[in-house]
């Protein structure tokens, strides 16, 4: 996916480099918020696993128990093209059958035990080291200089290819869904045939933008449900966008309205990117500590606390309940707004799909940075390490790093769609 937002540290020299080249390259280590206390009737392990996401590891330890995954508790999501540790929970199991455990791509690593399950958002952050490979010399020094531009003024915290897909489509479909657009949502979800479409979903998108609703139904690969679903409702229903989308489960949809707040939320920072440091008169500022949000009036008290990273200026995930700021930053919204063609009531209107809003931090802290060369049975290497607090992506530090919304992939992140260290 190429994307349209400017970079932060775009005067700096990119550094060309492939990245995720094997899942030893991309480390994460999950920082617990507590230590488990040594008794209770939940069990605590810390797994670190190859190659799998969270949810697969998490099945695969309850069907070897010989439980239901809703008994395992975890604090966050890790990637999946990765070695990563993190802590689960597991409640009614005793110490016997978790030290007998052998599961394929899990390696238990600490066990305990703690009075309370883990829950989502139960951690301090993550702990990151990264390789890039397939460097130019010197590359070393242009992390550096990149990296301490980030310390300094902050990572801009966009929304990246979790939320807008291999394609970068998913906010049309949710642009369109807002409109009340059916036709267009279903024709981007199953249709609009394009260059970044190879093989069967490229023939089944053409089928589709054919009207053969049949045809592409039978041709589009068995793990793309929700178009079979779409297609097979056209066929049936004579062509009826709206009966053959809400066929469709509405989490599901919720996605794409996600989606498309995420886009606007990316529309915004890009606006005030240049001065992503500041925070102005009417903003609603975002306190890092507890994810507090109030307003500025006194740009002499709060300047000072946004240049010690204590605050943040805020942007819009529009919505029905979201808050807006005052002054200039409201009026920078209203134009986010007015550039896609519709207001903020756009948002309010009542339907199946409820668009709640709220507030997000233009920006996140880089802590603990440190870059060192190597070299190993793959070749030279550069190596980041840095730690990001909860929700905050790697790759939107390695965005700034290879300039990968510049210039297309730097080389093969495959970041999975659904799991890279959010929480």
């Amino acid at each position: 996916m190429r994307d349209p937002w400017p970079h932060l540290c775009a005067e700096l020299p990119a550094v060309r480099a492939r990245f995720k080249a094997r899942p030893e390259d991309f480390r994460v280590e999950e920082l617990p918020a507590y230590e488990p206390c040594g008794s209770g009737e939940h069990a605590y392990l810390e797994l670190e696993k190859r190659g799998l996401s969270t949810h697969e590891a998490v099945i695969r330890v309850a069907r070897a128990l010989g439980l239901g995954p809703r008994s395992i508790g975890i604090a966050g999501l890790k990637d999946t093209q990765a070695v990563t540790r993190q802590w689960i929970s597991i409640q009614g199991v005793d110490d016997e059958r978790v030290a007998a455990l052998d599961v394929a791509g899990v390696r238990i690593l600490r066990a305990s035990r703690h009075k309370n399950k883990l829950r989502i958002g139960h951690l301090r952050g993550n702990r990151f080291v990264l390789r890039l490979r397939d460097i130019d010399p010197g590359a070393g020094d242009q992390v550096r200089r990149i990296l301490d531009v980030l310390a300094r003024r902050g990572v801009p915290n966009y929304f990246g290819e979790q939320r807008f897909g291999a394609r970068g489509d998913t906010w049309r479909i949710g642009k369109a869904l807002l409109l009340g657009d059916h036709a267009e949502a279903v024709a981007w979800i199953a249709g609009r045939a394009g260059p970044d479409d190879s093989g069967r979903v490229l023939r089944a998108r053409e089928l589709f933008d054919a009207g053969d609703y049949s045809g592409a139904a039978e041709t589009w690969p068995g793990g793309f449900r929700p178009c079979i679903r779409i297609c097979r409702a056209l066929a049936k229903n004579g062509g009826n966008a709206r009966r053959a989308l809400f066929a469709l489960d509405r989490d599901f949809l919720r996605f794409y309205t996600s989606a498309y707040q995420s886009w606007l939320f990316n529309a915004l920072l890009a606006r005030r990117l240049p001065e992503l440091e500041r925070v102005l008169e009417g903003d609603l500022a975002w306190l890092h500590r507890n994810g507090a949000v109030f307003v500025v009036k006194d740009l002499a008290l709060d300047e000072p606390r946004a240049r010690a990273f204590e605050i943040s200026a805020s942007g819009p995930l529009f919505g029905r309940r979201m808050t807006r700021p005052l002054g200039v930053p409201g009026a920078l919204e209203a134009e986010v707004l007015a550039a896609e063609g519709h207001a903020e009531e756009a948002f309010a209107r009542p339907g199946p799909l409820q668009w709640q809003g709220g507030r997000r931090a233009l920006r996140f802290p880089l802590h603990d940075c440190r870059v060192a060369e190597g070299h190993d049975e793959h070749g030279a290497f550069v190596e980041l390490e840095f730690s990001l607090p909860p929700g905050c992506y790697a790759t939107c530090v390695l965005r700034e790093v290879t300039r990968t919304g510049e210039h297309g992939e730097a080389g093969t992140p495959e970041v999975d769609a659904s799991e890279e260290s959010t929480s």
